[in-house]
């Protein structure tokens, strides 16, 4: 069987190929398409359907978080695989070649995950309090092993306004170590890097250019393990990121209608989803926006509709027409202009926020929050108060990192909707110089058939893909 190495490069655009020599090397060995993403254009979505071949009214992964209906709870960035509806890529391989063998660095819901070996960030969540780097990994022992080699996993550097290449450095050497120690049939690595000067500087800036290069320079190792070994090797991406600079409070102008309902503890503001008449799971530049009575739908879609930076309501006929159709999904979905995206706020008076808002709390927001790759650049002490909380947590106290910025004008990158252009859309890339029909004739390949070239690509008989 044909070793397969896959590379999801998240933001990678042909435009920033420009800059990644190493990797645009591969489409000059093989080929190179358009990439087809899906709406919308998020990790979670497009990686479920990368891996099963079925759109988000299929897999069910509707966004990286949606309304949990029947617990009356948002939650976003959950891991468990068993969420994801459909049989992944290397269950159909396995089942197809008994004693496949396969790898999942990082892509997401891992827990639980059918592969052979699986390597995912996961914080130690002390009982205090605290929240320690770390990963979890399967084989148990594979933890140990890693850590060992490579040190804890660098969570800080994954996520958050100390962001960087450290992450990407430490998921391409625990690559290379499987692909050498344990000779996958099957390698998924997630490249993380792009993702964060992107949004932070946007796609067009010299931030942008520098985060290319270096990713590529990364990577170059890896790719010429896998060209020794004569593994085929794909490089994709999930979305493109677009520049932006405007942000829409769609929570706000639902609850100044009097549709947004919120509770108060200690002074603070919490998202009543329990008795809200309507309010927004935000997701970059896709909203899913949950109406509790049918006949407040018109009101809803309406407002809007009306609200600046919106481009688009989808109501459930409309959903279809996008393969979002599905029962997680919002009774209507807003999908921002070009330059927009939704903020989650949901408070009128920045004294009245929760005390998550102000740090990097991915589980406990309602909604995506991209000011979490900043420090906060009105609070001159922020990063000496981060100094500060990190040698409190070395000690062994509790401490809050509250240093995140509440304002949203800092973002200059953002992405969830269909991309305007192809340069500025994701790209796919491979080894193989055997060229698919539908590429050679498009030159373009849909997010849906992405299952199926892997399974090609290992030599998986026609049958198994049915």
């Amino acid at each position: 069987m044909t070793r397969l190495l896959v590379l999801d490069v998240v933001g990678m655009t042909p435009k920033l190929l420009r800059h990644m020599p190493n990797l645009a090397a591969l489409g000059g060995r093989g080929w190179r398409a358009e990439l087809g993403t899906v709406l919308p254009a998020v990790t979670c979505s497009a990686q479920s359907t990368f891996l099963t071949g079925r759109m988000p009214s299929g897999h069910g992964i509707v966004g990286n978080g949606w309304y949990f209906r029947d617990l009356g709870e948002v939650y976003l960035w959950r891991q468990h695989n068993r969420l994801v509806q459909g049989e992944k890529v290397w269950e159909t391989a396995r089942a197809a070649r008994p004693g496949h063998v396969s790898v999942n660095l990082c892509w997401w819901y891992a827990m639980g995950m059918s592969t052979d070996f699986t390597v995912t960030p996961r914080p130690i969540y002390h009982a205090d309090g605290r929240k320690s780097p770390d990963c979890y990994a399967r084989p148990p022992e594979l933890h140990d092993r890693l850590t060992a080699e490579l040190g804890p996993f660098p969570l800080f550097h994954y996520w958050g306004p100390t962001a960087s290449i450290t992450s990407t450095r430490w998921i391409v050497a625990a690559a290379r170590r499987l692909f050498w120690d344990e000779s996958p049939d099957l390698q998924l690595v997630y490249i993380p890097h792009l993702d964060y000067d992107l949004q932070r500087y946007g796609p067009d800036s010299p931030q942008a250019v520098r985060a290319a290069k270096a990713v590529d320079r990364e990577l170059a190792p890896l790719l010429a393990d896998a060209e020794r070994a004569g593994a085929t090797v794909v490089a994709l991406s999930e979305y493109g990121i677009a520049p932006a600079d405007t942000p829409v409070d769609v929570n706000r102008a639902l609850r100044r209608e009097g549709l947004l309902e919120v509770y108060t503890q200690d002074g603070m503001e919490y998202l009543d989803p329990w008795t809200s008449r309507a309010f927004a799971v935000a997701d970059h530049q896709v909203a899913h926006v949950y109406v509790a009575d049918e006949a407040d739908i018109p009101k809803v879609r309406g407002l809007l509709a009306a609200l600046p930076g919106v481009d688009e309501v989808l109501d459930r006929e409309a959903q279809a027409a996008y393969g979002l159709d599905h029962e997680r999904s919002g009774e209507l979905v807003a999908v921002a202009e070009p330059r927009a995206w939704f903020t989650y706020y949901y408070w009128l008076d920045d004294t009245r926020a929760p005390d998550f808002a102000r740090g990097v709390e991915i589980h406990r927001k309602p909604g995506y929050d991209p000011a979490e790759l900043f420090f906060d650049p009105d609070d001159r002490l922020a990063k000496a108060k981060a100094g500060l909380n990190l040698l409190r947590k070395k000690a062994g106290l509790r401490y809050t990192m509250n240093v995140v910025p509440t304002d949203p004008r800092h973002v200059r990158g953002s992405h969830g909707r269909l991309p305007d252009s192809a340069d500025e859309g994701p790209v796919l890339l491979c080894s193989d110089p055997t060229v698919p029909s539908t590429v050679e004739s498009t030159g373009r390949m849909a997010a849906t058939e992405v299952r199926d070239l892997l399974l090609t690509l290992q030599g998986i008989p026609e049958v198994a893909k049915r």
